[in-house]
């Protein structure tokens, strides 16, 4: 596999599975997708575990030092990549108890392509509308998925990014619409 068919923006392969953020690097914050839920790993954390069945309302992706940074969905540069250095957040509204939470991750040593990172965002989006964050937890569905996104020509319309998504959803054989 190449290095653009295991990355997608934050999201890359790390050994065995899917992390978001610099999974290498000591001292680093990242983000495992694991089959029971999201689990934050970092040098300040114990790690801590979100199932997926308490992620309501999705995930979405801010960038910056700072969680209430949330203007900075779209920091991107005139070359089409990722702006900033910091990482970025990972917003989510939980229930039972109901509140929102965020987890941290690091940014890899590599520039993020800005298309990369809102098909990422798409690709959250459109999971969580047909109820199936858990796909992010299969290494196998999600890497199919993320080779199927990673190659091709940018979408430039909402239109056309929600087909190559749905398409490559299809291709990773998630029960997508």
């Amino acid at each position: 596999m190449t290095q653009q068919s295991t990355s997608l923006g934050p999201l890359a392969a790390t050994d065995g599975g899917w992390g978001i953020g610099d999974a290498v690097r000591p001292g680093c914050h990242w983000v495992e997708l694991r089959p029971d839920g999201l689990y934050q790993h970092g040098p300040d954390t114990e790690g801590r575990l979100i199932p997926w069945s308490r992620i309501m309302t999705g995930i979405w992706i801010t960038w910056g030092r700072s969680p209430w940074n949330t203007g900075g969905r779209g920091m991107y540069t005139l070359r089409g990549t990722v702006a900033g250095r910091a990482g970025g957040w990972l917003h989510m509204t939980l229930r039972h108890p109901y509140e929102d939470d965020r987890l941290r991750f690091d940014r890899h040593p590599r520039p993020y392509r800005a298309v990369d990172a809102v098909r990422l965002a798409e690709l959250l989006r459109q999971l969580t509308e047909a109820g199936e964050l858990e796909l992010l937890g299969d290494p196998d569905r999600l890497g199919r998925a993320v080779a199927h996104l990673a190659g091709g020509k940018p979408a430039w319309t909402r239109g056309a990014l929600r087909r190559a998504v749905a398409e490559a959803l299809e291709a990773a054989g998630a029960g997508h619409r």
